[in-house]
């Protein structure tokens, strides 16, 4: 009897042995081959989108051209305000503005400082125009000529 349970003892033992040996897998050849593919992808994938050809649709129709030159606000070196030449006020700035958007709020507004004008003058502009509610003001500026 003590033979007969020493043998199954032994016969698990020799199964656990085994079954241990098919289950440890060499995952090393998986992972070059898998790099091996990432390359192979990162390397083709520009090359297959650089080589579409696309027929592009023909139009008649042309470049839309700026029916209206941009709303221009100059500050003089004396802190004069005017709006494409045409003097205005701190006060009657905004109203005047309006009356020429015609994009509302959205309107691009260009505001044209001398170099020598006053700093606060300029700063007194832009905030009106921003506090009305216009977002979008570019300052113009001229190259400097070269001596």
């Amino acid at each position: 009897m003590g033979m007969s349970a020493g043998g199954a003892k032994g016969g698990r033992r020799r199964g656990r042995a085994r079954n241990a040996a098919i289950s440890d897998i060499n995952v090393t050849p998986m992972v070059d081959v898998m790099l091996v593919l990432l390359v192979v992808f990162m390397v083709a994938a520009p090359l297959m989108t650089m080589g579409v050809p696309v027929d592009l649709p023909q139009t008649q129709a042309q470049a839309m051209p700026l029916e209206r030159k941009p709303i221009t606000v100059t500050v003089t070196p004396d802190g004069a305000i005017s709006i494409d030449s045409e003097p205005v006020t701190l006060l009657t700035l905004v109203p005047a503005v309006a009356a020429l958007a015609v994009d509302g709020t959205d309107e691009r507004l260009y505001v044209r400082g001398d170099a020598t004008a006053a700093y606060g003058a300029i700063m007194e502009v832009m905030g009106a125009l921003s506090a009305a509610g216009y977002g979008q003001i570019g300052l113009i500026t001229e190259r400097k000529q070269a001596e």
